[in-house]
């Protein structure tokens, strides 16, 4: 198996993976390297079953700038075709990530620009420090915020992502949380030991759970499924090994499978 190279993968005796984004000379800035080692990891991290819980953190003093500046010169020069593929990369990348059947925390302790505020929204739970800086820059460079808008759109709503999105101007983690996009906001010191306490809830839910549940989620929020496909879901969930063992666990006052 390859080593990432924008990337570190590290995987601890719990199933907790940590997912390094590993460019801090460039502020971790998305290219077709990075974007192409999140989607090959995000695939390997869903085909895990070992893995319960992924943290999605940055190298250095910046969670993500946004798009590579080399990248973004090669889609100048690039013909139409080639910019529809590199943009199609961009939005398998965070379908992948958006997709995971693992809770994902995103920790964010630095600058999220353009492209990583897509990758925080994708994330499950946010935790940010109060001195993130987020912004949706794209307008300002003549760009538009088109791959990520569907899952900020799905995180903040519409009149956020319109005003955000529109003047492009930066703001803090405690706007970020009044908006939706940050769970929880935690100074520097404090970041690991929030992460860790989101870590520890994961793990005491049952993983085939928490993946069918991301799945429904998902569904309703496009609009795909109604009434008769939720009680399909919840039916399922009836019948499942997980919650057989989960009510046998609690009725007999003991630990689930999934949590010894």
């Amino acid at each position: 198996m390859r080593e990432f190279e924008t990337l570190l993968l590290e995987i601890d005796g719990r199933g907790v993976a940590k997912l390094t984004l590993n460019r801090p000379q460039k502020h971790n800035a998305l290219d077709a390297a990075m974007i192409g080692d999140l989607t090959e990891a995000a695939g390997r991290l869903a085909a895990d079953d070992a893995v319960r819980v992924v943290v999605l953190g940055a190298a250095g003093t910046s969670f993500c700038a946004g798009g590579d500046l080399g990248w973004m010169k090669q889609q100048v020069d690039a013909s139409r075709g080639e910019r529809e593929e590199a943009a199609r990369h961009l939005a398998a990348m965070l379908r992948a990530m958006d997709e995971l059947p693992k809770l994902v925390i995103g920790v964010i302790d630095g600058a999220a620009y353009g492209g990583g505020v897509g990758l925080a929204a994708v994330c499950d739970v946010v935790i940010a420090n109060p001195a993130a800086r987020f912004a949706l820059s794209e307008t300002r460079l003549g760009l538009i915020p088109a791959t990520i808008a569907p899952y900020l759109h799905r995180r903040i709503g519409a009149a956020a992502l319109r005003r955000l999105a529109l003047h492009g101007m930066a703001f803090g983690a405690e706007e970020g949380k009044g908006i939706g996009l940050v769970s929880e906001v935690a100074e520097a010191d404090r970041l690991a030991g929030v992460s860790e306490r989101h870590v520890a809830q994961a793990l005491a839910c049952a993983p085939g759970a928490i993946a069918d549940a991301k799945r429904l989620f998902r569904l309703i929020a496009a609009g795909a499924i109604g009434e008769a496909e939720t009680i399909e879901a919840l039916a399922d969930r009836w019948e499942s090994v997980e919650a057989r063992d989960g009510i046998s666990a609690f009725f007999g006052k003991a630990d689930a499978p999934w949590q010894r």
